[in-house]
């Protein structure tokens, strides 16, 4: 059934892509890779008035950075290009007039005016919208005296009057339209470009798409789509329509808001594998209960049997479990070196080793290490981190009221000793430096443990809450932490 597969991802290039498409375009490739065919590209960017400058390179810096690399398209070419409908016009306008020519279409010379006054009677009357077909029987004098006052006509299909329209969707089954249901639709605008629907069908054609997959709110299109491979003699392809995407409160998840696009989600910090994860669960299930999923994992699982037909919630708290789970299991250094670009941004550089145990690189690796767990996504960390960068304490009130214990003064004299008397700090030695603290403190004044680390950490970091106090240690190396703990002293006894 799947021999040479061949399918596509055709988005317009009107804006950022969005999780909506990202999922369409995933599904695709999945479905390529399984069945071993081939995944294109196609920029469908004939809509001049909404296309967007550059909105083609962020689809393709997306497909990329997800790790989705296409077979044909933009910067691969291919043996069925170009790969821009902007660049295929010719060709759309030749196959319009082959329509035109064997009695399947016929010009149209309504106004725009023409056209929104019979819209709002259509609305008036409570009937469906759509052309009423006025130029299908207009006579060749009529089309002349049209064309003589410069009027550019359109190019509408002729939908058979009677019967209906039928095609298969490998999830749905059998789903049929009566063609009185469907108007006269335009091919050809009159400028000269193609509508969706004629690009679509003779793009997938030329290019001999196998199976198309594509959201379910193109079902209604498809008997449109039908009628033209029927009217040139040729098969269609396979349809899979995918669910909808929906927000948490049931609506259709609006690509026009920033906040579900995936440069948005690339700017915070979210690692494209937990996108891909999160996003091939919505409309697919393995079978199982396992969550987890590489891209090569999902291959061998992935297959259209699985894929639902009831729409998909995306939930935000969700991918941000997903990508919670990817930033504790990466490698360290992988992580230290994604999260420099936000800590830079926040505090002019992105580590501050000098007088510590460690390498710049294995600095940040300590740093980003004690606080992954606790952040959804990269942008989080520089507010966990600031104690590591910021020159001066600020002291919350927790912390001031920690200073202020009685035996405050004697634990962080005896730290600052402590301090005096090492010649490097790593994180070892400074678990090892806290532990002797605590049996000390424990057998000499009874202190819990409580009673000792929530002064030093307080002198160190200003808070009492945060990485383990050990790493902080390191992190801050042994001058700044001397430094920090005599100026709490000083605090203390002032």
């Amino acid at each position: 059934m799947h021999d040479g597969v061949r399918v596509r991802f055709a988005p317009s290039p009107t804006g950022l892509p969005h999780l909506g498409n990202v999922r369409t375009a995933l599904f695709n490739w999945l479905f390529a890779r399984h069945y071993g065919g081939s995944f294109i590209v196609r920029m469908e960017d004939t809509d001049l008035a909404r296309s967007a400058e550059g909105a083609d390179q962020k689809i393709l810096e997306g497909l990329d950075w997800l790790g989705l690399d296409w077979d044909e398209g933009p910067q691969k070419g291919g043996g069925y290009g170009p790969y821009y409908q902007s660049q295929r016009v010719s060709i759309y306008q030749s196959h319009a007039q082959q329509l035109l020519q064997e009695g399947h279409a016929y010009v149209c010379y309504c106004s725009p005016k023409r056209l929104e006054e019979m819209r709002r009677e259509q609305e008036r009357r409570g009937g469906p919208p759509g052309y009423d077909s006025r130029c299908r029987g207009l006579s060749r004098a009529e089309a002349e005296r049209y064309e003589d006052q410069g009027i550019s006509p359109v190019v509408r299909f002729k939908v058979p009057l009677e019967g209906g329209t039928s095609f298969h969707d490998l999830l749905r089954g059998e789903i049929s339209f009566a063609n009185s249901s469907l108007d006269d639709f335009v091919l050809l605008k009159s400028d000269g470009y193609p509508t969706y629907h004629l690009a679509n069908v003779v793009d997938d054609h030329l290019m001999e798409i196998s199976d198309v997959l594509r959201a379910d709110e193109w079902i209604p299109s498809t008997p449109r789509h039908i009628l033209i491979y029927q009217a040139f003699g040729w098969t269609p392809p396979r349809y899979i329509h995918l669910p909808l995407i929906l927000d948490k409160s049931g609506g259709k998840m609006s690509k026009r808001l920033g906040d579900v696009s995936i440069d948005s989600y690339k700017q915070r910090g979210y690692l494209p594998e937990a996108i891909v994860n999160y996003l091939a669960l919505l409309g697919w299930s393995p079978g199982d209960t396992q969550e987890i999923f590489s891209l090569e994992e999902l291959v061998p699982r992935f297959s259209w049997e699985r894929i639902s037909v009831s729409p998909a919630i995306f939930d935000p708290k969700r991918l941000s479990w997903f990508n919670r789970r990817y930033l504790c299991n990466s490698a360290p250094n992988r992580i230290a070196e994604a999260v420099s670009p936000y800590l830079r941004a926040a505090y002019g550089r992105d580590e501050r080793s000098e007088g510590t145990a460690y390498s710049p690189g294995a600095w940040r690796e300590l740093l980003v290490d004690q606080v992954r767990e606790e952040v959804d996504s990269l942008d989080q960390m520089p507010d966990r981190v600031g104690f590591a960068f910021l020159n001066e304490v600020d002291y919350r009130a927790e912390a001031r009221e920690a200073l202020s214990a009685a035996s405050a003064g004697k634990v962080l004299q005896a730290l600052a000793e402590r301090l005096s008397a090492l010649t490097s700090l790593d994180a070892d030695e400074a678990s090892s430096l806290l532990q002797e603290l605590r049996v000390r403190f424990k057998e000499q004044e009874d202190l819990a443990a409580r009673e000792l680390l929530f002064p030093i950490r307080a002198s160190l970091t200003g808070t009492l809450h945060g990485p383990g106090l050990a790493a902080v240690m390191a992190l801050l190396g042994r001058e700044r932490c001397i430094e920090r703990v005599r100026s709490s002293l000083s605090s203390i006894s002032s």
